[in-house]
């Protein structure tokens, strides 16, 4: 199985998320055998379509742009089995870069009107390849592909050739979520299945597609890193290159980073309440609530906490943007921890 691997996605370098689900798709595509070729878009000369009609007409099947599309891209689509369509979502569709590719496939199409099951279309010159549409977005919501997977059907699915869409919301959280491991295992099991069976399961979509936290959760975090980077006049890789972190100023984005952060995998079990006292310029109380499904926040006081911290608000905003250690901050009296000591400490893990 011959697959070409499409990213229209014009960042790289760890901050495009359309890369990150691309690489492991391929993964899991290339460990069921399947023959894989990556294509960066943004490196490519890709002319947009005239509109001339020369390929219809004069030279039937040929471009009459001469650029990589026509040269290289157009050639090996065209030996394809598989063409995997990986975009971030703008416009709740394709990106530019991406539609000009699409619209240069024009070469295929020849130029009558046949009609079909009640719909007019034109007849192709060649096999097309099946397609897997991918995409990222930042929104939480499943909805926001709705009008690309709308379109997605409409250009591909109608003689079944679309195998798959895959479509993974809130993927700009992704990489600060504990859940990120287990949604790119689901990516790639995703490459594994098209590979095999030319489908994808519901339940690996469904593992793609699992919520990283409530929405409320990831617009707090969104806004805080929005707040930093206008803070800092940098752009998010300059913040990533800088190594720099995104700090709360409020109880509401200390408790949201903690639980946005928190890696059931690693929980091993543990369960049980952590009250959190602030003192200092910021008081307030709120508190944790660890189980096997999750982690919870709250404001106010737990009945029967397992353990409680006490200590100014700003000493633990900087234990958890990691500018200060929380057990030498014990050891240096600015906290406490009473009750169940080890459950906080090891939070960190």
């Amino acid at each position: 199985m011959r697959v070409l691997a499409l990213n229209s996605s014009p960042r790289t370098g760890g901050q495009s998320k359309t890369e990150l689900m691309l690489t492991h798709l391929v993964k899991g595509m290339r460990e069921a055998g399947a023959e894989v070729e990556v294509i960066d878009l943004r490196r490519k000369k890709i002319n947009f379509c005239k509109g001339c009609y020369t390929c219809w007409t004069k030279t039937p099947g040929v471009c009459v742009h001469k650029d990589d599309m026509a040269l290289e891209l157009y050639p090996k689509w065209l030996a394809s089995d598989i063409a995997v369509y990986a975009s971030p979502l703008y416009y709740y569709t394709v990106n530019a870069q991406m539609k000009a590719f699409m619209e240069r496939t024009l070469p295929i199409l020849v130029p009558y009107l046949r009609r079909s099951q009640d719909r007019t279309h034109h007849p192709l010159r060649s096999k097309f390849p099946d397609t897997v549409m991918l995409s990222v977005a930042g929104f939480p919501d499943d909805s926001v592909f709705d009008a690309l997977s709308f379109w997605a059907k409409k250009v591909f699915g109608s003689g079944g050739g679309l195998l798959a869409e895959i479509y993974r919301p809130a993927a700009e959280s992704m990489a600060y979520s504990g859940k990120r491991d287990t949604i790119l295992e689901a990516v790639e099991q995703a490459g594994k299945e098209i590979a095999t069976n030319r489908c994808v399961s519901p339940e690996t979509i469904s593992r793609v597609t699992q919520p990283i936290a409530d929405p409320e959760t990831i617009a707090i975090m969104a806004n805080m890193a929005w707040d930093a980077m206008l803070d800092n006049n940098m752009t998010p890789a300059q913040m990533e290159k800088r190594g720099l972190s995104y700090r709360p100023k409020t109880m509401e984005e200390l408790l949201a980073m903690m639980t946005f952060a928190f890696n059931p995998r690693k929980a091993a079990g543990k369960q049980g309440v952590i009250q959190f006292n602030f003192t200092g310029d910021k008081p307030g109380a709120c508190f944790l609530t660890i189980g096997q499904d999750g982690c919870t926040r709250h404001t106010g006081r737990a009945e029967k906490p397992a353990c409680t911290v006490e200590g100014p608000f700003d000493v633990w905003a900087d234990i958890v943007s990691d500018k200060a250690d929380a057990g030498q901050m014990v050891m240096e009296g600015k906290t406490k921890i009473e009750g169940d000591a080890g459950l906080m400490m090891s939070f960190g893990q």
